[in-house]
């Protein structure tokens, strides 16, 4: 792909991917291991860490929909709200859904699961996902 395949998809591409994913691993290990150090139940972090795919069901209602509601439970905004709110009230399970929840989002990247566009759950500002990628 090139700077006009990107421009025609709205995907990232060549070195601008790759920068948003390991943004996302680092992102990824940088939220585990510090509920690691902020002593987190792991029992907690394994039940709450795939809750925001619970948001894919929204695609039984289209793809404008589930796009939309997938992307809200997928973008940075609310869980860094969270967290923001959780260290203003200094609040324990706050801050462990927060860094769950930016976890999540970071592995999510680092393996390509972008933000979906209207066209379907596949299309992705990190590329095409899926079997036919072409």
């Amino acid at each position: 792909m090139n700077d006009t395949t990107t421009a025609a998809t709205g995907a990232a591409t060549g070195g601008v991917r790759a920068l948003l994913r390991l943004e996302g691993l680092a992102l990824f290990l940088g939220m585990t291991v510090l509920y690691g150090i902020w002593d987190g139940s792991w029992s907690v972090y394994a039940i709450l860490f795939l809750a925001p795919d619970l948001s894919f069901a929204a695609y039984l209602a289209g793809p404008r929909t589930g796009a939309f509601v997938y992307n809200t439970a997928h973008a940075y905004l609310a869980p860094t709200v969270l967290m923001t709110a959780g260290f203003a009230t200094s609040s324990p399970l706050v801050l462990s859904i927060a860094m769950i929840w930016l976890a999540h989002i970071g592995i999510d990247r680092a393996l390509g699961y972008g933000l979906k566009y209207e066209a379907g759950f596949g299309f992705t500002h990190l590329g095409r996902i899926g079997k036919d990628r072409n």
